[in-house]
C-alpha cells in the first residue's frame, strides 16, 4: 500500500506565469551531517522551515542538539547553529523514521569514498538509501547532492529508492541530483555565490526543486555570468552529475600539467611561478599553482569517480598519475639536496631527522583527507628518515592518532618540508628549526632569501 503524502504542496494563484511552490515552513530532511550537510541543514532552518538532520553518529547527534558546533572552522556555523537549534527549526537523530516520513524534501549527502585502487565504494550511498526507502511517503522530492559517477542517480538510487518504498518515481515521489558546489570554511558564502545545478529526471521533479531551492537559498548578484544567478536546470541528473565531475576534474588536470611545467622549468633553471604569471596575462590562459601534492575531499577524488564512468580518458588519467606523484618528486629533491649538504653513510636522509610542515591539506583548515602529508612521510621512511609532523591546527595527541608523531618548532631537525600553505610557514625562520641544511618548500610560500643567507639549501618545486 501507497504510503499518504504530506500536504504541503500547493500551487499559487494569482500569478500569470504559474510557477509550483513548497507552502512555508517545509518539512526539510537532511541526511548525512558532516561538514557539508551540517551546514546545508542549518542554512535550510535558518529559513525558518522544520528541519530533521540524520546521522550515524551517535556523539553528532548530541553535539547537534546541544548546539554544539562539532567541527570548529566553517565560518558562521557556530553562531547559526546556535540560533536554529534554540528557534526549534532543527534537530538532529539517528533514527531514519523520524526524519522521512512526510518530509517535502529528503536531501542526501552522505560521502562516496574510493578505495585504494580508485574505484567507488557505494557501501554508505547505499545504506542510506536503504533506510530512506524503507520510511518514504509518497509527495516527497529526493535530492542527492553527493558527488557521483554519471548515472548514478538514475540507475542506482532509482531502483533502490522504488524497490524499498513500493513507491513509483515520477508519480508518488520525484528524484533529482543536485551537486553540492563548496569549499569548507566558507560554505555559507558559497551557497550564496555559485549557481545551484539541478537535474531531475522529469519536468515535476525539476519543477518541484527549483522551488525547493529558490525557498531555502539566496544568490549573490553574478554579472560575471551568462545568465542570472540562481537555480540552473541542466535537463537530467546526468548532466548534472557530469558538471560537477568535470569542474573538479578540470582543476586536477590543469594542477597536473602545472605540475609537469613546474618540474621541467626547475630542470632548466626557470621560475615556473614568473611563467605562469606570465602566461595567465593572456585571458585564455588560466594554470593553476603546482604544488608538493594535491588532497582534499574532491580534487583527487572526483577525477576517479568520473575515470569509473569513463576509463578511455588518458588524460584525466595521466593528470591524477602526475599529482599522486608529486610527494615522492619532493622527497627526491630533499635527498639529492641533503646527500649533497651532510655525510651520508646510510643513503639519503638515512637517521636524518625530517619535519613535515603541515599535516592539512591546504591552509587554514583542519582536515587531513587525501592530504600530502602521509605518502611524504611514508616516503622519507621508506628512504630511513626519523619523520616528525608539525601543523598549527593539530595539538600533538591529534597527530598521533593519525600515525604522526608531534614536531615542536625550536627542537633541532636536519631537514623540513613545507607541505601546506599555512600562513605561520611564510614568516618561518632557520632559528624556528634550529639544525636545519635544507628546506623543499611544496607550496612556494617561504623567503628563499632568508633561508639561503643562513646557509640553508632552499629548494622550491618549479624554481630552478
Amino acid at each position: 500500500m501507497r504510503r499518504r503524502p504530506p500536504h504541503r504542496w500547493v500551487q499559487p494563484s494569482g500569478r500569470r506565469r504559474s510557477v509550483t511552490a513548497y507552502s512555508s515552513p517545509m518539512r526539510i530532511a537532511v541526511v548525512g551531517l558532516g561538514k557539508i550537510g551540517l551546514p546545508l541543514a542549518v542554512q535550510y532552518a535558518g529559513k525558518g522551515h522544520e528541519v530533521v538532520g540524520v546521522d550515524v553518529d551517535t556523539n553528532l547527534v548530541g553535539m547537534v542538539n546541544a548546539a554544539t558546533e562539532p567541527f570548529p572552522g566553517e565560518a558562521e556555523l557556530d553562531v547559526r547553529l546556535k540560533q536554529v537549534v534554540t528557534a526549534g527549526t532543527l534537530r538532529a537523530t539517528t533514527d531514519y523514521a523520524a526524519a522521512i516520513p512526510g518530509a517535502d524534501v529528503v536531501v542526501v549527502v552522505v560521502p562516496l569514498v574510493v578505495d585504494h585502487e580508485g574505484r567507488p565504494d557505494f557501501a554508505l550511498l547505499d545504506a542510506a538509501t536503504n533506510d530512506i526507502a524503507a520510511h518514504l511517503t509518497a509527495g516527497t522530492t529526493v535530492v542527492y547532492e553527493t558527488t557521483l559517477p554519471v548515472g548514478t542517480t538514475r540507475h542506482r538510487c532509482r531502483p533502490a529508492l522504488e524497490a524499498g518504498s513500493g513507491l513509483r518515481c515520477g508519480e508518488d515521489f520525484w528524484l533529482v541530483f543536485s551537486p553540492e558546489r563548496v569549499l569548507s570554511g566558507r560554505i555559507f558564502a558559497d551557497l550564496r555565490r555559485y549557481p545551484k545545478l539541478i537535474g531531475a529526471l522529469d519536468a515535476a521533479g525539476a519543477e518541484r526543486v527549483t522551488a525547493f531551492y529558490s525557498a531555502v537559498l539566496d544568490f549573490d548578484e553574478r554579472p560575471d555570468l551568462p545568465r542570472p544567478n540562481g537555480v540552473w536546470d541542466l535537463g537530467s541528473p546526468e548532466a548534472a552529475e557530469l558538471a560537477k565531475l568535470a569542474e573538479t576534474t578540470y582543476r586536477d588536470v590543469n594542477i597536473g600539467l602545472a605540475n609537469q611545467f613546474a618540474r621541467f622549468a626547475r630542470e632548466h633553471g626557470i621560475d615556473v611561478y614568473a611563467v605562469i604569471e606570465a602566461a595567465n596575462s593572456q585571458p585564455y590562459s588560466h594554470i593553476h599553482r603546482p604544488g608538493v601534492a594535491v588532497g582534499g575531499h574532491c580534487i583527487p577524488v572526483y577525477p576517479r569517480l568520473y575515470l569509473a564512468g569513463d576509463p578511455a580518458a588518458t588524460i584525466v588519467r595521466a593528470a591524477r598519475e602526475v599529482n599522486a606523484a608529486m610527494p615522492t618528486y619532493a622527497v627526491d629533491l630533499l635527498a639529492r639536496a641533503y646527500a649533497a649538504q651532510a655525510a651520508d653513510p646510510g643513503g639519503p636522509l638515512a637517521d636524518a631527522r625530517v619535519a613535515i610542515l603541515g599535516a592539512a591539506y591546504r591552509g587554514g583548515v583542519k582536515q587531513t583527507a587525501f592530504s600530502g602529508v602521509f605518502p611524504l612521510a611514508e616516503a622519507l621512511r621508506e628512504r630511513g628518515a626519523h619523520v616528525v609532523v608539525h601543523d598549527p591546527l593539530y595539538a600533538d595527541d591529534e597527530l598521533a592518532a593519525l600515525g604522526l608523531p608531534a614536531y615542536h618548532l625550536g627542537e633541532p631537525v636536519d631537514a623540513a618540508i613545507v607541505q601546506t600553505d599555512h600562513a605561520e610557514y611564510a614568516d618561518l625562520t632557520p632559528d624556528d628549526l634550529p639544525g636545519i641544511q635544507v628546506l623543499v618548500d611544496g607550496r612556494a610560500i617561504t623567503n628563499r632569501a632568508r633561508w639561503s643567507a643562513a646557509g640553508v639549501v632552499h629548494e622550491v618545486i618549479g624554481v630552478g
